[in-house]
């Protein structure tokens, strides 16, 4: 069993540096760039099925690299995938969280969480509990997850060899993948950010400009 576990593609918001969760933004040209470009470069990979987070961003990844990787699968949606929600600060740069933007790429585990929102406990369940139970179907299948950068680090933490190290030091890069296999049921992490076009392409819009 193998899962591909996808960051959508780059939105306009991703390019202002902006918290996004729950906002459902569109891919921008250079996300559906990406995308294609991934997807052209999987030829060959085949999946069995795909899931998506309901989020456009999400939807429209998968469509894309599902097309120009030529595969004719149905993209299935679970509100587990959902990116985390920011709640009151959904819409805001990281300067503009203050403090909580800070907890919550320095500190995650202690980010509280804004009002109506999330905190990373809560999207490491929702994510994990979806991700286990997919791998306890045990099926060898090849899956194709498309989802967020914060849901894809919550999603895989218990897998870590260190789980307090959340973010690996920054966030999934757009249309980069983790991958999880089984091997006699057990899980294991094979790849971490692994992206199919040139690297020189990666942009990290919320790293620490301090």
């Amino acid at each position: 069993m193998k899962i591909y576990i996808l960051r959508h593609g780059e939105t306009a918001l991703n390019s202002k540096g902006i918290m996004q969760g729950w906002i459902d933004e569109p891919l921008n040209e250079n996300g559906r760039k990406l995308a294609e470009i991934s997807g052209q470069a999987m030829k060959g990979v085949h999946f069995d099925e795909c899931i998506s987070s309901p989020f456009i961003r999400a939807t429209e990844t998968a469509e894309i690299l599902l097309r120009e990787s030529g595969n004719a699968v149905e993209i299935k949606t679970d509100d587990r995938l959902r990116e985390i929600n920011f709640g009151d600060l959904e819409g805001k740069s990281i300067s503009e969280m203050g403090n909580d933007g800070y907890k919550f790429f320095k500190d995650p585990f202690n980010f509280a969480g804004a009002l109506n929102g999330e905190n990373i406990k809560d999207i490491c369940e929702r994510t994990q509990a979806f991700l286990k139970e997919l791998i306890s179907r045990d099926d060898g299948k090849v899956y194709l997850i498309s989802t967020h950068g914060c849901a894809t680090r919550a999603m895989v933490n218990y897998l870590k060899d260190d789980p307090s190290d959340f973010w690996n030091g920054h966030a999934p890069y757009n249309c980069s993948f983790t991958i999880v296999e089984t091997e006699n049921g057990t899980p294991g992490i094979t790849a971490v950010d692994k992206v199919y076009y040139d690297k020189s392409l990666i942009v990290n819009h919320y790293k620490d400009k301090s």
